[in-house]
């Protein structure tokens, strides 16, 4: 399983519904292979999805996301206007490495 954030934005002066998590996650469908969206809000114009994918390899979890992002644009009215301007793994902090035991 892979964490993908898309970043979504809409044009100057739109703003995202208030109920955008609740249109997001229930326009996944089965065959997306995604186990669970985050929505993550970041401006009144601006939201980072994260999708938890099902994928052999990094790059099929990227291009999965792409693609559920492109659909949820075409399906989801609210988002039309949105333009898709991102994806890709977060990088997780140094902290999270495996650290020496005494």
């Amino acid at each position: 399983m892979y964490l993908v954030h898309t970043h979504l934005e809409l044009p100057s002066g739109e703003e995202l519904p208030e109920n955008i998590r609740a249109l997001v996650r229930s326009a996944i469908v089965t065959r997306d292979r995604v186990e669970h969206v985050a929505v993550h809000p970041v401006s009144p114009s601006r939201l980072t999805l994260g999708f938890y994918l099902l994928a052999g390899v990094l790059e099929e979890a990227e291009e999965r996301s792409v693609h559920v992002c492109r659909r949820l644009l075409r399906d989801v009215p609210q988002l039309a206007t949105a333009r898709l301007t991102g994806a890709g793994v977060p990088l997780m902090p140094l902290t999270f490495e495996p650290q020496a035991v005494d």
